[in-house]
This record gives C-alpha cells, sequence and structure tokens, in this order.
C-alpha cells in the first residue's frame, strides 16, 4: 500500500510550480481555528474551486471540533490507560492538498493549522501529555525566500491569535530548533509565549522550527564538552545520560515520543529527533496532513496499542 520510491524528502515540502503569480499569499484571509474554530482560504480569483474548499472546510470545522461532543471520547477500540505519553507529528502533504484543490499552495498550510488544533484539542482529551510536531526543518531554509516568508509570517499569525487560548486551556508551547534564523520578531513572540504558559501542565504542544535531529545532537555533545573543558565534570562521567540532558527536548518531562505519524505515505524520519526516537514505534499513512482527522490518529494509536514494545530485549 504505501510505496517507497516517491521522492519528496522534506516534511511539509513546498515545492510550488511556476505561475504567473506567487502561491504563497500571506494575505490570504485566515480565521483562527484554535480559538473561532473557523478557517477560510482565499481562493486566486474567487474561482469555484475555492468557493468548493470553503464550504468543504466550514463542515468539516464544524464536526471537527473536539470541544465536548462525543465524537470525541476515547473510542472502543482503545485503551486509555495504554495511551501513549508523547506522539510525534510530521506534518507532510499541505501543498499537495492545495494542488489538488487548486488552490495556492500556502493554503495547504493555513489549512493543517485546523488538523493540529484538531488533534492538539484530541490529545488534551484523551490523556496524552506531549505533541510534537515538525513545522520547520533546518534544510528548509534552502527553499525560495518567498516560500519561508509566507510561513515565518503564519507561525507568526498563529502565535499571536492563540497565546490566549492556550493559557486559557493550561496549554504549554515549547519551540526547539535554531531560533537564531528566525525574524526577530518571531523570536520575540516564541520567547513570550514560551514564558506565560511554562507553568501549564495540562498539555504541552511542542513545536520544532528550524530544527535539525543532527544538530541537536551535535549541539548536546558541545555542551557536555564543554562542561568537561570548565572542570565541571570528568571525561568518565560522560554517558547517554548527560547527553540526553542536553538534548532540546530537554524542555519535556517525556522526551522520548512512544509513536511517530508521518503523514502523506513518505517513509523516512527526515532528520527529526534522531537520538529521541530509538525506540519510538513508527506508523505512515497515505492521508495528507490537512486531511488527517479523528479515525486516522485512532487508527495510529489502536497499531500502537496492539505492539508489543520490547526495548532491545524479549517477551516470551
Amino acid at each position: 500500500m504505501l510505496s517507497s520510491s516517491v521522492n519528496i524528502a522534506i516534511p511539509n515540502t513546498l515545492l510550488p510550480a511556476k505561475p504567473s503569480s506567487s502561491p504563497f499569499r500571506s494575505d490570504a484571509a485566515f480565521r483562527s481555528p484554535f480559538s473561532l474554530r473557523r478557517l477560510r482560504v482565499r481562493a486566486e480569483g474567487g474561482s469555484a474551486a475555492g468557493v468548493a474548499f470553503k464550504e468543504e472546510e466550514e463542515r468539516g470545522l464544524s464536526s471537527g471540533d473536539a470541544g465536548d461532543s462525543p465524537e470525541y471520547d476515547v473510542p472502543p477500540t482503545l485503551q486509555r490507560e495504554l495511551m501513549p505519553k508523547h506522539v510525534a507529528v510530521i506534518m507532510d502533504g499541505n501543498v499537495r492538498w492545495a494542488r489538488q484543490r487548486g488552490l495556492p499552495s500556502g493554503a495547504g498550510h493555513e489549512a493543517g493549522v485546523k488538523s493540529l488544533r484538531q488533534l492538539v484539542e484530541i490529545c488534551c482529551r484523551w490523556g496524552i501529555k506531549v505533541l510534537t510536531v515538525f513545522a520547520f526543518s533546518y534544510d528548509n531554509w534552502i527553499r525560495p525566500q518567498v516560500e519561508v516568508e509566507f510561513l515565518m509570517s503564519l507561525f507568526e499569525r498563529v502565535i499571536k491569535s492563540e497565546i490566549e487560548s492556550f493559557k486559557r486551556e493550561g496549554i504549554r508551547i515549547s519551540v526547539i530548533g535554531d531560533s537564531t534564523k528566525l525574524p526577530p520578531s518571531l523570536q520575540q513572540l516564541i520567547h513570550d509565549a514560551e514564558e506565560s504558559t511554562k507553568e501549564n501542565s495540562k498539555f504541552q504542544l511542542i513545536v520544532a522550527v528550524s530544527y535539525s535531529g543532527k544538530y541537536d545532537v551535535v549541539q548536546a555533545c558541545k555542551s557536555v564538552a564543554q562542561k568537561a573543558r570548565e572542570g565541571v565534570i570528568e571525561l568518565e562521567d560522560i554517558n547517554e545520560s548527560l547527553i540526553e540532558q542536553e538534548l532540546e527536548t530537554n524542555c519535556t518531562e517525556y522526551p522520548y515520543p512512544d509513536l511517530l505519524i508521518r503523514t502523506s505515505g513518505e517513509l523516512r524520519v527526515s532528520n527529526f529527533l534522531l537520538w529521541q526516537l530509538a525506540y519510538t514505534e513508527f506508523f505512515f499513512v497515505q492521508t495528507l496532513w490537512p486531511d488527517f482527522g479523528i479515525e486516522d490518529f485512532t487508527e495510529a494509536l489502536t497499531s500502537l496499542q496492539q505492539r508489543q514494545r520490547r526495548y532491545g530485549g524479549r517477551k516470551s
């Protein structure tokens, strides 16, 4: 069912065609699903495809609002006591989703915000404590400037519109990755969001932006080496535990994902949480990220709960 021959290497891959105007439009109408539960993206020229998209999204969001709907109770196929503590997601397929609907490429990323919010609400209700999402790879900086600027703008808009909701809902937000490359305004927003939610304990959303799993390990090793140079630790003290303490996921009580989900059918981890995924269970789904919903998530969790996690050992 899944093919390993497809070669689209990076989550949220941005490979636009060459239209006469940019498909990454920062002026697209945006209504945050985090607080308003609505998302409308204006198609170029008010096309029929755009109208159909609006109608489809309004129906989807209306029925997909986790809120207090019994639809979002834990399904009978799942056991609450076996829920993972930490789920990681590579959110892939946004641009393909937009192209299939004749929409600007950027519309796919905006639609993907709806899927993220829905997943956050489901995790909160089902007792999952941490969700880590791969929003922007360090490798994505080589993309055309217009694509990068669109995504930076989208990150800023979402943080601005959702920070109060995070505070009310008891959600802690953490951002991992090389923040030095981000626009100063986005760096400040991230700092403020992390500071204002750091005491929240109901749920933690970790967003990987400008993130590289390889660099995460390298910077951790450098930090340990610096401590050894300063005499804080001895060379013989260096072990896995010391390195793990310096990884960027030290921001959470549960740094190791129990489950990694990748959407769109791609079969790789794309330099995401390389150290942390040592004993993580993988689940790959063909669904494009903006279409990912409760049925896909239930299927992934059901698969996880049916597996035997041995951690290198053997169970009789």
